[in-house]
């Protein structure tokens, strides 16, 4: 049994080293979750995304019977181009940048083991941030970014405890490894070399949450992931040479709140709202560690967003005893605005459109699919004096991206499967 949990954890974690394009506000990663996808991440806080549900709220591993596991992998296939236009003769219609978005994967694991009828210990590993763009070399806007890259991996064992049949409660630890790579040209001029700017870190946070079962067939969740403070360590290379350099960022906090609802013994509906203090990310000065310049400000990380949220709705149908059909539909308000849209991340509003299913193979296997597509509400690029981002070298341009997401999971239990789940909770 030892041995068999050592391999489970192992796979788990195995899984999650993969950075992606960013599908949640800004850089940050909502895809952790087949199920939870299929259904627009509705109601993911009481429950309703299964084992995968403790990303959100660690309590509702108590809806998860003995001892199981589960294997999430996304697909993720972004378009975003960029359309440069004239604005009063300082800017030209320079030629767009074509397709800046980046083809990734996304993986994620789980694992929860009931230890007797009261409390529960699990763990998961996700990538909560991720973002890989790249920009034409030689393109007008080179001085703003040509590649971005962000790679997370967070490491989040869980405990949970049911405290009455109505009331569960839950907290987890986060340890998270976080690293950035962000290159631009130092001019205008073709062909000019670039400045990279590279740093890595670990960070700490923890994980809460509770949920309510106030009448058979009702579930309020409420979740919360707390922000996770990383002081990366790099440097910073030009033409002149690299210079070792620090810089503090505070990756924001999220809480989720969640409410799903029985119909029917087949049919559950489920909505949701999330809240992330992005605001938190203001201007970030970068410092350096070594050389002349040591201890002075060399450059800055100017990001000055606001807060995101999202807002979702969604549910699922036992079609048969095997057979889980699923859907949801979403609304997310970005944290980046024309006022602080660049062209590292020309991220703006979007709608979240997605379907799923569920089958259950036999009594310890299931596999689940999910397919989303996120229609985005374009934006502008407006890189003049009242954009935090603008060095001296006006820029505007249109937006126009999607996103298709597929995703697949399968869900493993361990133990022999006993009496059925108690009423009222997903099956």
């Amino acid at each position: 049994m030892a041995r068999n949990t050592q391999l489970a954890f192992l796979l788990m974690a195995g899984v999650s080293l993969t950075a992606s394009q960013a599908y949640a506000g800004s850089f940050m990663l909502r895809e952790q979750s087949t199920i939870g996808l299929g259904q627009g991440f509705a109601g993911v806080a009481a429950g309703s995304a299964g084992l995968s549900s403790m990303y959100w709220n660690p309590a509702t591993m108590t809806f998860v019977p003995g001892w199981q596991s589960e294997w999430v992998l996304n697909g993720i296939f972004p378009q975003s181009d960029i359309k440069p236009y004239s604005v009063g003769g300082i800017t030209r219609d320079w030629p767009s940048t074509g397709d800046i978005g980046q083809d990734s994967f996304l993986a994620a694991g789980y694992t929860s083991y009931q230890v007797n009828d009261r409390l529960w210990i699990g763990l998961a590993t996700n990538t909560p941030f991720g973002l890989v763009t790249k920009n034409p070399f030689n393109a007008p806007g080179q001085v703003y970014a040509r590649t971005s890259k962000v790679v997370s991996f967070d490491i989040n064992p869980n405990i949970a405890y049911k405290v009455t049949d109505w009331l569960s409660v839950g907290v987890g630890f986060q340890a998270m490894y976080f690293k950035t790579r962000l290159s631009q040209a130092i001019s205008p001029a073709p062909n000019a070399p670039n400045a990279t700017l590279r740093g890595d870190s670990w960070g700490y946070g923890f994980t809460a949450g509770v949920t309510l079962t106030p009448m058979e067939g009702t579930v309020i969740g409420i979740g919360y992931r707390s922000s996770v403070k990383q002081d990366l360590e790099g440097n910073l290379r030009t033409p002149l040479g690299r210079t070792g350099v620090k810089a503090d960022l505070e990756l924001p906090d999220q809480l989720t709140i969640g409410i799903t609802q029985t119909v029917t013994p087949d049919l559950t509906l489920s909505a949701g709202f999330e809240w992330t203090k992005w605001s938190t990310f203001g201007i970030i000065p970068v410092i350096a560690t070594s050389g002349p310049a040591t201890g002075r400000q060399v450059t800055t990380l100017p990001f000055k967003y606001d807060d995101g949220y999202f807002v979702s709705v969604g549910g699922e149908y036992a079609w048969s005893p095997e057979l889980t059909l699923r859907a949801g539909l979403g609304y997310e308000w970005s944290p980046i605005s024309d006022f602080n849209r660049d062209l590292r991340l020309p991220d703006s509003d979007r709608i979240h459109a997605s379907i799923g299913l569920g089958y259950k193979i036999n009594n310890k296997l299931s596999v689940d699919l999910a397919y989303s597509h996120l229609f985005t509400v374009n934006g502008d690029i407006k890189l003049n004096a009242r954009n935090p981002h603008y060095v001296g070298l006006p820029y505007f341009a249109k937006t126009d991206s999607s996103v298709d997401i597929v995703s697949a999971s399968l869900t493993y239990r361990w133990d022999d499967p006993g009496e059925p789940n108690q009423p009222g909770i997903f099956k």
